[in-house]
This record gives C-alpha cells, structure tokens and sequence, in this order.
C-alpha cells in the first residue's frame, strides 16, 4: 500500500467523531439528512476531496510544480518570480494564482501583439519575457500539474460518496428523483470514474466513450442520473491540432505534438480565451442555472474540500442565492473554525443569510442558529466524514 494512502487511513481511523454525535451538533446532521432527502441536490467539490485518494492538496501540487522538470530553467523563473509577488498572500496564494497571473500576462502580451505594438513583451521584476515564452511556460506548467495528477488513486471513499448520495439516506426515508448536479473544481476524473464504477448513468459533456468529443447536448439526454460539470478542465481534455472542439483523450492515444501539449485545464479568476469560449462558457451558463432553480424547484447545494478562493465562483454563488428567492440553500463544510471571506459575509447578510448552512471545524453557522464548539475540532468537513453522514453510519 502506498505510505501516504495508509497514513491517510490511520488518520481517518484515529478522528474522534463523538462531539458530532451528540449534542447539540447531532441535531444539525440530521437536519442536514433532511435537506438531502427533500430536495434536489446538486454538490461543488474542491481539490481538498481528492486528498484521501492520494491526490496531493493545493498546497503540496504548488511545490511540486515547483520542483518539476517538466518546466525550462525560464519557466521555472517565470513562476518563481510569480511566487515572490505573491508574498504575504492572505490565504496563502497557490499554483492556480500563479497560473492566473501567468495567463492574464499572455492575454496582455498577447493583446499587444496582435496590434502591432513596438513592446509585446511583459515585464516580470527587471526581466522581460515575449509572448511565445509565457505561451511556452503556462503549457508547461499543465503539464507539471497532470503528471502530478495523472496517477494510481483509490477511488474507494468516491465511490461511497456518489453511491450515498444516490440513494435514500437512511432506511425508510423518501428520496428525490433527480439527477444530481457535480461542479467539480478539480483536474482529476476521481467523480466520473466513481459514477461509471457504481453504475449512474451520467453526462460530462462528452460524447463517445474513452476517447471522446465535446458535445454539451449530452447534458439533456433523458434517463441520467449525474451530470458532471468540470469547471476548471479536466487532464484528461485536450485542444487536438484543427479542432474547434475539445476532445476526450485516452493516454494510450498517441496524437500530434501539438495535441498533447494543449491540455485543457485553466485556472481560476482568469479572463484569458480559453474561458470565454466552449467548453468554460457553457459549462459556466449550466452553472449559473444550477445556482438559480426556476421558480418553485427548491435546491441544495453542498460545498466541500473548497476554500472559496475563486471569486468568479463566490460571485456566481452570491448571485444565486440572492435570484432564487429562498429556492437554492447551500450546505458548506469547511476547514476553518469559523467562516471567513465570502461565506462570513454571507452568514451576516440578512438577505440570505438563512439561505447558507456552515459546518466549520469549531461550530455550526446558520443565521441566528449558531453552535460552537469549544475546545474539540468537529472534523465532519472531512470528505470522508461527509461520505459517512450520507451513508448515515456514524
């Protein structure tokens, strides 16, 4: 067994889970149980979900892109400098910051260039970098984060995650026939696998099978149970050489150089190209439906493994739940004590402040309802703690 993946388990194994099982917090789980089960569902997943499959966190993929030898020495400059801008960062800035500016730089030089400019290049503390060097640089940095990525996970806790949450919570308790909607902020396929591996027929915009084609109609098809909406890219995309879509490649698939290079995936808070045409464009409109239901339908969103550093994504959120009229509640499970940034300023916001359930590491927030804890951390914003609560095995 590999040593991260086993020291992940003894961890879980060794989490003491009694605070949450009594008083006053049990109650909130199993209003939590309630909302589930009555509404339909859609879940944001963020990159700490991964972690107990063996994926590193943010932070650990920041230092090994660091450290790859799949950047130049320039590149490997460029992002350092990146890096050093970023200091005293509150949160602490990651390698998804590091590509934003990186791409927002390109768009930039870019810009010049194409206008003929005497100056394209973009000045990084006294060194200037051209065009074709950013370009060089942000391609390979994704190819930094998806051999980090692209490797032997257990998907096991993924599949008890969609299989709860699939199915009725606790025996005898009424489902809610609905697909379920993913808004999966990570790289990884560790959610499509887990749905093909359980059986639930789902869409993640792509036709064919293996290797496969963008086609955003196959969110429509009739009978599914998931769908599956990959804001951030996936490793698994790729721009192939004269195609105006994105494609679905299988790693035994040997296709032109240029096609394995342009792998899909971007970054957060970026206004680069890539994220004002397809797939990030539609993928961002279904998002915004998903956050607004039509009139009447009532929705739940759970929140977890996400920090909340995206502010196009914060911003999206915040506009649902102002648009819903009371239709879309959000249940988020985070790290922190207490809520912070955007989610404590939804906490305070009279407008919806009762539309957000936040279960912190140190208490319950919801509106006036708050339950704090005071000396033992909580820990159900663990992914697998919350896989146990679906499955109602606590």
């Amino acid at each position: 067994m590999n040593n991260k993946l086993k020291v992940g388990i003894d961890l879980m194994v060794e989490d003491d889970l009694s605070p949450i099982l009594k008083k006053p917090f049990i109650e909130v789980v199993e209003r939590l149980e309630q909302l589930l089960s009555q509404n339909s569902k859609a879940v944001l997943l963020g990159a700490g979900c991964s972690f107990c499959a063996g994926l590193p966190l943010t932070t650990q993929l920041t230092q090994s892109i660091l450290e790859s030898e799949k950047l130049t020495p320039e590149s490997k400059s460029i992002l350092e400098e990146i890096r050093d801008n970023f200091s005293g960062a509150q949160p602490a800035a990651h390698i998804e910051d590091f590509l934003s500016e990186l791409v927002d730089w390109l768009a930039i030089s870019s810009r010049r260039a194409g206008r003929n400019t005497t100056e394209s290049s973009i000045t990084i503390k006294e060194n200037k970098y051209s065009e074709s060097i950013l370009k060089d640089a942000i391609e390979q940095i994704k190819l930094a984060i998806a051999e980090q990525i692209d490797r032997s996970v257990d998907i096991s806790m993924h599949l008890r995650f969609v299989m709860a949450l699939h199915q009725t919570m606790r025996p005898g308790k009424a489902g809610f026939n609905q697909p379920v909607d993913y808004l999966v902020m990570n790289y990884d396929t560790l959610i499509e696998d887990a749905l093909a591996l359980s059986k639930t027929p789902y869409s993640d915009g792509m036709a064919g099978g293996v290797t496969g084609w963008w086609e955003p109609s196959t969110f429509d098809y009739n009978n599914l149970d998931a769908r599956v909406y990959k804001l951030h890219g996936s490793i698994n995309w790729q721009e192939l050489p004269d195609s105006a879509i994105p494609h679905r490649v299988s790693t035994y698939v040997k296709t032109n150089d240029v096609g394995n290079k342009r792998i899909l995936i971007w970054p957060a808070s970026t206004k680069y190209r890539e994220t004002q045409l397809d797939p990030y464009a539609q993928l961002m409109a279904r998002a915004r439906s998903i956050f607004n239901p039509i009139q009447g339908a009532q929705r739940v969103l759970l929140i977890a493994g996400y920090s909340f550093g995206d502010s196009h994504i914060n911003l999206e959120i915040e506009r649902g739940l102002k648009a819903s009229r009371g239709n879309l509640t959000i249940i988020a499970f985070i790290s922190d004590d207490e809520p912070t940034c955007d989610l404590n300023k939804w906490h305070k916001d009279p407008e919806i402040k009762d539309q957000v359930l936040i279960f912190a590491n140190k208490g319950f927030f919801h509106g006036d309802d708050i339950r704090k804890s005071s000396h033992e951390d909580l820990l159900w914003w663990k992914f697998e703690h919350i896989t146990k609560i679906l499955e109602g095995v606590l």
